[in-house]
């Protein structure tokens, strides 16, 4: 054989090798990691942060605007969603949530607050006492009044839900309203507002509530949606509005950046009214479970933690990052209830004869003129 011929089988030789090399490389194909949760709901550089720390993973990020809304969606197939604790009951005894290995979740065990081992998620004891096997808290919040105090005057210091929900349903007081676009929230504070559970199941309350949210929309005409109502409420196009407790801090920092001097936006709670969790699970019909508990592990970095709570506004779970958060925040009651607070708040409930007459209400306040 001459020495050329032997150079080309060297050559080719090397060019399999090296081949060989690519192929067996962590340069093969990403593993997909596909997490849906709610909009405007993440720091915008965490995404980047966790697929450079874990480089073998490419995420891709999906949004939903209410639990109800992510419900018909489950099939499409995701690894990590982040629904409310009363959809996560209902994820639970419907089989949609597997169990997460906790062994793999060193940081949540180490940063989660243990109140979270305390709560009563729902009214049916087993599935409360389960959830913590299927689902970690990532972030929680009450459900208030946000107003422009130029505009909108409420005694000082009131908790009444009488007096503070007036605001949204006085029909003679032609003010601009913001609701969220979302059965449970805008039911329940219809009910609270009469002086009901927010989890009421009795056919006269609820026709109550129906009439109260028909005639509200009817004189009203309140903005319906969700994260539009907050750029709403900081340009000054609305008066008043519904509100999770974190939207409010979104609301003030949009209206330090738009410069809105004239705008003085509060923050008020109703006694009765609704406090709530979301969490991070895994559904049955996930693809990376592997991945799933990278992802949710990593979330429970005090460092990511905390920039995902200054980002949002919402209430954190994790007591380090509560720790490192401005005391004017970590100690406002609102946003941090103390036990006295928490006692005079609920969580939403959830069956299925409960989601079927919600929904059928819903569905009639959205169909009315």
């Amino acid at each position: 054989m001459n020495r050329n011929v032997r150079k080309v089988i060297a050559s080719l030789t090397a060019l399999v090798m090296a081949g060989s090399v690519i192929l067996s490389c962590g340069c093969s194909k990403k593993q997909q990691l596909v997490i849906y949760n709610w909009g405007e709901y993440i720091a915008e550089d965490t995404i980047a942060k966790f697929e450079a720390k874990y480089p073998q993973y490419d995420v891709v990020y999906r949004t939903f605007e209410t639990n109800e809304t992510m419900y018909p969606n489950l099939a499409n197939g995701y690894d990590v969603i982040i629904p409310s604790e009363y959809m996560v009951c209902r994820l639970i005894e419907e089989d949609w949530v597997q169990p997460l290995e906790w062994s793999k979740l060193s940081n949540v065990e180490k940063y989660m607050d243990p109140m979270f081992r305390e709560v009563t998620y729902t009214d049916d004891a087993t599935i409360s006492g389960e959830v913590l096997d299927y689902a970690v808290p990532y972030m929680y919040c009450t459900v208030g009044l946000v107003y422009d105090a130029n505009k909108v005057e409420l005694p000082e210091g009131t908790t009444d839900p009488a007096v503070i929900w007036d605001i949204l349903f006085d029909t003679e007081s032609g003010f601009s309203i913001g609701m969220y676009d979302s059965m449970r929230e805008s039911i329940g504070t219809a009910l609270n507002y009469l002086g009901y559970s927010i989890n009421s199941m009795d056919e006269g309350e609820l026709s109550q509530a129906l009439e109260l949210l028909i005639s509200q929309k009817s004189a009203l005409h309140p903005a319906y949606g969700v994260d539009n109502l907050k750029d709403k409420m900081a340009a000054g196009e609305l008066d008043a509005s519904i509100a999770w407790s974190g939207d409010h801090i979104v609301m003030l920092d949009r209206v330090e950046e738009l410069g809105n001097d004239d705008i003085d936006l509060r923050f008020v709670l109703p006694e009765g009214s609704n406090w709530s969790v979301d969490m991070m699970c895994v559904p049955t019909n996930c693809k990376n479970y592997d991945g799933a508990m990278e992802f949710i592990n990593f979330m429970y970095d005090p460092e990511i933690a905390l920039e995902n709570c200054e980002y949002v506004g919402y209430s954190t779970p994790n007591t380090a990052a509560k720790d490192m958060l401005d005391p004017e925040v970590s100690g406002n009651k609102y946003y941090y209830p103390d036990a006295e607070v928490f006692n005079s708040l609920e969580v939403y409930y959830t069956s299925d004869s409960l989601e079927e007459k919600y929904t059928e209400i819903w569905n009639t306040v959205k169909a009315s003129a």
